[in-house]
């Protein structure tokens, strides 16, 4: 089959677009939170909003996906995010933003269920492994810049003049002058709007899916639901993306609490060098794979992010500034290996149960939101304490995992001592 190269740089700019919507969060919060005069609980709701539609919307999309095909689905997710974030950027209040990420949580659950397939049929399944990892590559790079352009536009659209650029003066224009932050949903909004047009206009490749990534009936649902091992590995998804989520949502926030830090600088630059770090992460992830069982990997990356986190919560300013993105480093190898693991302990119906796992997803919705409301209790350093259940129990899933087939290298291993 003729590779579609262009489908394969349009799916890359679709990772780029999801993750650098998706993972601004935590950077903006601390400014959300004193524009609206927010609670810590109602601070938390603002990523639950978003991760709530994420694990909502996981099972109902591989539906839409199967019965519309990827272009339409496509369109319509990109539809649905622009209309959540122009909304916001003209009307900006607390019970719109609420519904705004909603809106853009399930339109970027659509995406990611239509993306990988694509990418696979467009690339080519023998290259399918190197651009998963290089989408993931992507996906890393554009959550790292976003609090970046976070910081710039913050900073300098109340500079904005004769002196300034038409950009930043257009945004000026049109944003409220005491809410710098929103015009970030300007430009997520045009954005979005660019992609559909982008969509419309490319031809998109026949994709036929895999058993792995068909959406089975609700029939087959409830069959798996009532597996000990599929419940179990829907929480280890859950508690990976709480802990994921229960920290970008609360770094900038930690920081200018506990030690004056601006969230708009450190506080930015701090999220940003998470996610970079779980980037980074990934590429020695991949090469301790090649020599070590998947479970102990695991283990030691669970086990690091419990001592890194300890220290980060107690430590003075430089040891939060640097602890925060070691975590991401530590964060990086779990959500790829608690998937494959659990993909690795059913024989049948993979794409129901991935289906299943990635409404888990809604994980970074819970923790999130209970982390806000105990801060409102308790203290925000005191609230994180909840990530030590996420992390304790992704450390018992692998412990507790019995995968069908281990990782290659084991396989080998055991073929040589026999």
């Amino acid at each position: 089959m003729k590779r579609n190269y262009y489908m394969v740089a349009l799916v890359f700019i679709v990772f780029f677009v999801i993750s650098f919507i998706t993972n601004i969060l935590g950077s903006i919060n601390p400014n959300v939170s004193d524009s609206f005069h927010l609670s810590g609980a109602m601070t938390g709701l603002l990523p639950f909003s978003f991760f709530i539609a994420y694990g909502l919307m996981s099972i109902p999309s591989g539906m839409l996906v199967e019965k519309y095909k990827e272009k339409i689905s496509m369109s319509g997710g990109w539809i649905v995010a622009t209309i959540g974030a122009f909304v916001f950027a003209l009307f900006p209040s607390y019970p719109v933003f609420l519904g705004s990420l909603f809106f853009i949580g399930a339109a970027m659950a659509l995406m990611q269920v239509v993306i990988n397939p694509l990418l696979r049929v467009s690339g080519g399944e023998e290259h399918f492994a190197f651009y998963s990892v290089f989408a993931q590559l992507v996906f890393g790079g554009a959550s790292f810049l976003s609090p970046y352009v976070y910081s710039y536009l913050v900073l300098n659209l109340d500079k904005s003049g004769p002196q300034s650029n038409w950009f930043l003066q257009i945004l000026a224009n049109i944003t409220p002058e005491h809410l710098p932050w929103v015009s970030l949903y300007w430009v997520f909004g045009v954005i979005t709007l660019l992609m559909i047009v982008i969509i419309v206009v490319s031809r998109f490749p026949k994709v036929e899916r895999k058993e792995d990534e068909t959406t089975g009936a609700w029939a087959i649902h409830k069959e798996m639901l009532k597996d000990k091992t599929v419940i179990l590995f829907f929480f280890g998804i859950f508690a990976y993306v709480g802990t994921e989520q229960g920290i970008a949502n609360w770094i900038s926030e930690f920081l200018r609490t506990y030690h004056g830090l601006r969230p708009e600088v450190e506080g930015a630059a701090a999220v940003g060098w998470f996610w970079g770090m779980l980037t980074i992460g990934c590429l020695l992830g991949m090469l301790l794979l090649k020599f070590i069982d998947s479970k102990l990997v695991l283990r030691i990356f669970v086990i690091a992010a419990m001592v890194i986190l300890t220290v980060t919560l107690f430590g003075g300013e430089q040891m939060a500034i640097y602890g925060f993105p070691a975590l991401g480093f530590t964060l990086s190898v779990m959500w790829s290996i608690t998937v494959s693991l659990a993909l690795n302990s059913v024989a049948k119906y993979h794409g129901t149960f991935s289906g299943i796992l990635m409404s888990g997803i809604a994980g970074g919705a819970l923790v999130s939101l209970l982390i806000g409301g105990l801060k409102d209790l308790i203290g925000l350093r005191q609230g994180m304490f909840v990530l030590y259940l996420t992390l304790g129990y992704l450390l018992f899933i692998s412990i507790w995992a019995k995968p069908l087939i281990a990782n290659k290298t084991i396989q080998l291993k055991k073929q040589a001592a026999e």
